[in-house]
């Protein structure tokens, strides 16, 4: 099995990223060094998380080269309106200290707001000045890709939305399946509940000797999914990475899915209607 995925633009991301927030200051570059050095090639922040200079000074630290590294931010709401957007990038890249960055994404539709669409257009414009290599949005439903791809004949190469065995997004994956569209998972492990205490993984875990942050990352790989786990610390960065050694079979699978619920969501975030600057 490849450890990448290929997006629809052509550019490539591996197949687990190093979610970066309140990875903050020198302790928070001590820690995304740290996660480099077992091996992470994807560090993924945002303009809101406040630490781009943090990951861009880990990423020229590493001695790993820069087309070897995947960093990827996010565009906030209160810079939707297109004549923001490429600023805000510029300030992106020059915050990180990289001539460019990987991936980046409109962090949420901010529906209420009406200009997401404008935000898009902003982010085209951001890529065919180099700016950034690949585009894509977080927390988008299906409409909102629809609106964005028949607009402006662009698809967004990822969507990265909250995901995990608690919510497990079928219509969503299934919608961005559709159209070619990556899925991301945000809090993959269920950050703050009993998820890696469910007896179905812990079952699983010990089943297959592994603990349960690797049981639950592994089925989002074979979902086609994603994930992008934080830690700030080094054994269990290297702990989530490894989860390449192994197999979910089916039913080990399908246990996991069907722990999702309708009420699912960690965070009282509802893309229709939440909006985030």
């Amino acid at each position: 099995m490849s450890d990448h995925y290929t997006l629809n633009d052509g550019t490539t991301l591996p197949k687990i990223g190093l979610g970066t927030y309140s990875l903050w200051g020198h302790a928070g570059v001590e820690a995304m060094a740290a996660a480099l050095d077992e091996g992470y090639r994807l560090l993924d922040s945002a303009v809101n998380y406040e630490n781009e200079g943090a990951v861009g000074k880990a990423v020229r630290g590493s001695g790993i080269a820069r087309e070897d590294i995947r960093v990827a931010s996010k565009l906030p709401g209160r810079h939707h309106k297109k004549s923001a957007v490429v600023r805000t990038i510029e300030e992106s890249v020059l915050r990180t200290g990289l001539d460019y960055l990987d991936l980046y994404l409109i962090h949420w539709p901010n529906p209420g707001q009406g200009l997401y669409l404008e935000a898009w257009e902003g982010m085209i414009e951001a890529r065919e000045k180099g700016l950034v290599r690949s585009i894509g949005v977080s927390n988008f439903l299906p409409e909102y890709l629809d609106v964005l791809i028949q607009k402006t004949g662009v698809t967004p190469s990822v969507n990265q939305v909250e995901l995990h065995p608690y919510f497990n997004q079928k219509q969503q994956r299934a919608a961005d399946q559709a159209r070619g569209v990556l899925t991301q998972a945000w809090t993959p492990i269920g950050k703050n509940t009993a998820l890696l205490e469910e007896p179905a993984i812990v079952a699983i875990a010990r089943e297959l000797q592994k603990t349960p942050a690797q049981i639950v990352l592994r089925w989002h790989v074979q979902l086609g999914v994603l994930p992008i786990p934080k830690s700030a610390t080094r054994s269990r960065q290297a702990e989530n990475l490894a989860i390449q050694d192994f197999t979910l079979d089916e039913a080990q699978m399908t246990a996991i899915s069907t722990l999702t619920r309708s009420d699912g969501r960690i965070f009282d975030a509802d893309p229709s209607i939440h909006e985030e600057f």
